[in-house]
C-alpha cells in the first residue's frame, strides 16, 4: 500500500492542536492528529471527508 502523505492545514499554528490530511492515495482521505503522527488514522471516502468539511462550514 502507497503511504500516506500528510499536510497539515496553514492555518495552523506551529503548537496548536490540528489534524493532518492525506488525499495523496485515490479515492481515500487519510486524517491523523498532528501530536500523534505514529499514531491511529482515519480512513474516508472522498464523499464522507466533503460531508464533513460542509458541517463545520455550516458549525463556524
Amino acid at each position: 500500500m502507497t503511504a500516506f502523505r500528510f499536510h497539515k492545514s496553514s492555518y495552523s499554528a506551529t503548537s496548536s492542536e490540528c489534524v493532518e490530511v492525506a488525499r495523496n492515495i485515490p479515492r481515500t482521505v487519510g486524517v491523523r492528529d498532528s501530536k500523534r503522527p505514529d499514531g491511529p488514522v482515519i480512513v474516508l471516502g472522498p464523499a464522507a471527508w466533503d460531508a464533513f468539511q460542509d458541517e463545520l462550514v455550516r458549525s463556524d
